[in-house]
């Protein structure tokens, strides 16, 4: 299987696989910052909640050194404090970019202060590579109790991407599952649909699996219910930038409505996500925060206007999936059938 640098540590700054331009160019562009890198997230050079977590923890690292270029500071914390700001406002809804900051910001305090940029780098290092074992165990997991076809290949759907390129690079969350399923010999064909606006799907999904040669069919977004109502889908397999305590799961705009429908025609509806996705601080669906992005994106397809002048526009980049239709949730710990609060807990408790 194919692996990215999605986000990488490279002579001493950090260095982000541009995704914007896939898959035309595989372009890299270089961060020095943490207030470079909150632009980047943002303008999503980066994107994917595991893929901005380490993205995050990088920014973190190459905002100490660029700041003890020029001499330590009296207070690591008060030094850091408006690249970490800028930082943690770049995304609202990918609870990963938090969770990196708060394993990040204690070592400003805990480390000796000539040490804390290398501190910082090593930490960001192993949230990597923390990544990269976490998405391979959940691709076994979930393979796992994905639906037996016989002999008929196993036909899965999944909406945006969340492939190597939202992860750390290595087998991604939904992704994963497939490629999981593939390395224990299974025949998978997967329909991608599109998933506008930004169009994950057809730009990046469609491209990291045909590089691993898994066959590929893409869809637009509308074109799933048909497909469901027909019999032609065995599974839906979709990734989550924020999961609830009660197991509510915030994805791209759009999995509600497949979510929905896989309910109405009995497809399974598998989430994957590492503990990493999960807050435990919301209560549900409706604490999670969702962020409404540039109205340019849904007016303009490759810069290019295709939508009637002052018309109004929303733009909401996710929407949330209540637990109860979700049949299966997947983290590095296992899959989990029918998720709850009770159950979710036990991922951090049992």
């Amino acid at each position: 299987m194919n692996t990215f640098e999605v986000a990488v540590w490279a002579d001493g700054h950090l260095r982000m696989l541009d995704q914007r331009v896939l898959p035309h160019e595989e372009v890299s562009i270089d961060f020095f910052s943490a207030e470079e890198t909150a632009r980047g997230i943002r303008d999503m050079v980066v994107r994917g909640a595991p893929a901005i977590g380490c993205a995050t923890a990088f920014g973190v690292a190459v905002e100490a050194f660029r700041i003890a270029a020029q001499g330590i500071p009296a207070s690591w914390p008060d030094a850091m404090a408006p690249g970490l700001k800028a930082l943690e406002e770049s995304r609202p809804t990918a609870v990963n970019l938090r969770w990196s900051l708060e394993r990040m910001r204690p070592l400003l305090v805990s480390t000796a202060p000539r040490e804390v940029p290398q501190r910082l780098l090593a930490e960001a290092q192993a949230i990597l590579r923390e990544d990269h074992e976490a998405c391979l165990q959940m691709g076994r997991h979930g393979a796992a109790v994905l639906p037996d076809t016989g002999n008929r290949p196993l036909t899965i759907m999944t909406h945006c991407n969340a492939g190597a390129l939202a992860t750390g690079g290595v087998y991604g969350t939904a992704l994963g599952v497939i490629r999981g399923a593939v390395d224990a010999g299974r025949k998978v064909r997967v329909i991608s649909c599109e998933t506008r606006p930004f169009l994950q799907g057809a730009r990046l999904t469609a491209w990291e699996l045909l590089k691993d040669g898994i066959d590929t069919t893409l869809i637009t977004d509308n074109m799933a219910a048909h497909l469901m109502s027909q019999g032609l889908i065995d599974v839906v397999v979709v990734g989550s930038d924020r999961v609830a305590a009660n197991g509510d799961a915030a994805n791209k705009i759009g999995t509600l409505g497949h979510a929905i429908c896989a309910q109405r025609y009995r497809i399974p509806f598998m989430v994957a996500a590492p503990l990493s996705t999960i807050d435990m601080k919301a209560p549900d669906g409706s604490h999670i925060p969702i962020e409404e992005r540039p109205e340019t994106e849904v007016t303009h397809i490759g810069g290019k206007r295709i939508a009637a002048l002052n018309v109004t526009v929303r733009n909401p980049a996710f929407d949330v999936t209540p637990a109860e239709l979700i049949s299966w949730f997947v983290s590095e710990k296992g899959a989990m059938e029918r998720p709850s609060l009770e159950k979710m807990r036990s991922l951090f408790h049992g």
